[in-house]
């Protein structure tokens, strides 16, 4: 495939190079993913110098958005959007006196693969012009994660979750010495900025087997360094209920919860939890990541009770618990409340199916408390049953409960589709009519009139004044 028909932009970058006559080398994931047949949208280049300048002129060029990553080390990034689009295009100054001296600096071997730029010719293949000086070729073939050196780790510390965020990826194993060293430097992941460690985090939350791999950090004492909240579940006994104990039920759940994701094919579903929350990062994510947290309020709420283990109020600490884990990660405020909302509101769609048939009242008040997450926490209430199978546990019960969470599912895209509700009765009219000032009474009377008339007691706007008038005479 010729890539300068492909990718008309490395022509503008080769100008600027020649005119600035500077040697520049497309290097790391590109290559690295256009060899494996995944052509990506953002592109590493290694300049002999001045890195900075040859970025402002191609950002200039190419009418992109100009970013300053790391003015000491001459680290820059020019992001374009095109055709719906975004690309980046990253700029570092060689980290040593010649190129593969630079290449010893990399992380692993299948990243160290190269195309010197200036050389490229229109009519070339990759392949014809591929530069590796580290056997990254072969590593790829083998589907492999080989560190440069033992180095590399200490260098840049956040390496150290990467190789699991790529292997996650790319579905390729971590070679033995290299895990090795993962193991004698996993300690150094604590002193790397939390940004960047979430967004590797989320890389692996974001493929269909994460569970796989947070289990494979977990059992290297990798995964308590990434999220420290978490040894707070270690060695925590349950109930009968259960077959697993708090931490290890946790991982199970976040397992059951992509099995779910997997079999699910409601194009309704599949849309709600690709929705990007921030970042680029997506519903279903976060959604990964309240399943590993969701019990983690049980350690605090746990008693023990004449013949019974009980966990009374352990979703309130964990919602409180979770704000913790959500600011250490750096998330911004609209997953810190989905997160939070998720584990606070775990339990109700059990609480419905201890019923036979839940009340119209029962449903509604469930939307009414988990609001946007209402589909989200039924996926992860079904997750957390499928991950309880303790000799207290029925096929009877679980065959309800799931009964359930998929009435909830389908309620909740139901409403989607309605008109916007309308209040019978709103604030204006309890300060014309009843000559009301503004308190929390208000909120107390307008919820109970917005319960009735969605649950059907309340048909008119005359009947919805009479029960305002009720209640606030009942309150006065």
């Amino acid at each position: 495939m010729p890539l300068l028909k492909d990718y008309p932009q490395f022509q503008k970058i080769q100008d600027i190079a020649k005119r600035k006559r500077k040697a520049i080398f497309l290097v790391g994931g590109f290559v690295r993913d256009h060899l494996s047949g995944r052509p990506g949208l953002d592109f590493d280049f290694a300049v002999e110098k001045d890195a900075l300048g040859l970025a402002r002129s191609f950002a200039r060029t190419i009418r992109g958005a100009f970013v300053l990553l790391d003015e000491e080390h001459g680290c820059a990034r020019v992001v374009k959007k095109a055709a719906g689009r975004i690309q980046t295009f990253d700029f570092a100054d060689f980290r040593a006196k010649t190129f593969l001296g630079d290449l010893a600096h990399r992380d692993f071997t299948v990243n160290t693969l190269a195309v010197d730029l200036r050389r490229l010719k229109p009519s070339d293949e990759l392949e014809d012009v591929l530069l590796d000086a580290r056997g990254g070729v072969k590593d790829l073939k083998a589907r492999r994660l080989r560190m440069v050196g033992p180095h590399v780790f200490r260098e840049d510390p956040l390496r150290i979750l990467r190789a699991f965020s790529l292997r996650a990826v790319l579905d390729f194993r971590i070679e033995q010495k290299t895990l090795r060293q993962i193991k004698k430097d996993k300690e150094l992941i604590q002193d790397v900025s939390r940004e960047r460690v979430r967004d590797e985090l989320f890389k692996i939350l974001q493929t269909p087997t994460a569970c796989r791999y947070l289990k494979m950090m977990d059992r290297i004492g990798l995964l308590k360094r990434v999220i420290p909240h978490i040894t707070l579940m270690y060695g925590v006994k349950q109930g009968t209920y259960h077959h697993l104990d708090v931490w290890p039920h946790s991982l199970e759940t976040v397992c059951q919860l992509e099995e779910i994701f997997k079999q699910e094919a409601d194009e309704k579903i599949l849309f709600c939890l690709d929705e990007e929350i921030a970042g680029q990062r997506s519903r279903r994510a976060i959604m990964k990541l309240a399943a590993l947290l969701h019990d983690i309020g049980k350690p605090e709420a746990r008693k023990k009770e004449p013949g019974r283990i009980s966990f009374h109020g352990h979703e309130r600490i964990g919602r409180t618990l979770a704000k913790g884990v959500a600011q250490s990660l750096k998330l911004s405020s609209k997953e810190r409340f989905a997160l939070k909302d998720m584990i606070l509101w775990h339990l109700r769609p059990g609480y419905l199916s201890n019923f036979k048939k839940p009340s119209e009242r029962a449903y509604y008040r469930y939307f009414r408390d988990t609001k946007d997450e209402a589909a989200s926490i039924a996926l992860i209430s079904l997750a957390d049953q499928r991950s309880t199978r303790g000799p207290l546990t029925t096929e009877a019960d679980q065959r309800h409960h799931e009964k359930i969470c998929r009435e909830i599912l389908r309620r909740y895209f139901a409403r989607k589709k309605e008109k916007p509700f309308v209040r019978f009765v709103n604030g204006n009219d309890l300060i014309r009519i009843f000559h009301l000032s503004p308190s929390p009474l208000f909120g107390k009377i307008l919820d109970q009139i917005e319960e009735k008339q969605v649950t059907g007691k309340v048909t008119t706007r005359e009947e919805a004044l009479a029960l305002a008038r009720t209640l606030i005479e009942k309150e006065h």
